[in-house]
This record gives structure tokens, C-alpha cells and sequence, in this order.
């Protein structure tokens, strides 16, 4: 029988559907993103994927004196 891995290892790429569907962004947002270089895109044969870590940090705000949570509400 074989055993799931107890640590598997973290998602270092998305594609492109579900770095939408984790940010709530729209296609053409998240294209223009990539074009300013604020999200990298790696290009793996006909795939394109996106780097996990250049979503995280767009969604996750700074904290420091300059940076305010705004209330959606």
C-alpha cells in the first residue's frame, strides 16, 4: 500500500486558472501584472505558470507607517 507523504512539498507554481481563482483577479488584470513585471510567468512547454510567491506578496499587505488596511465595507 502506499503512504501519502506526511510533508509534502508547497505549490512553488500555479497555473494560470487558478492563480485567478485564488486571487479573484481577472484575466486581463493578472496579464497586465506580468507585463510590469510584478508577477513572473514561467513558461514550461505550452504551459504557463505563475509564481506563487509573487501572489502572496501582491494580496499581503505591508505593515509599516505607510501602509493602511482598507475596510471593504
Amino acid at each position: 500500500m502506499h503512504e501519502a507523504n506526511p510533508f509534502p512539498a508547497p505549490r512553488l507554481t500555479l497555473t494560470i486558472r487558478e492563480a485567478l481563482r485564488a486571487t479573484g483577479l481577472g484575466r486581463s488584470t493578472l496579464y497586465k501584472l506580468i507585463d510590469d513585471g510584478k508577477v513572473r510567468r514561467v513558461k514550461i512547454g505550452k504551459r504557463s505558470l505563475i509564481v506563487f510567491e509573487d501572489l502572496q506578496k501582491l494580496v499581503t499587505p505591508e505593515v509599516g507607517p505607510e501602509s493602511r488596511i482598507v475596510d471593504p465595507a
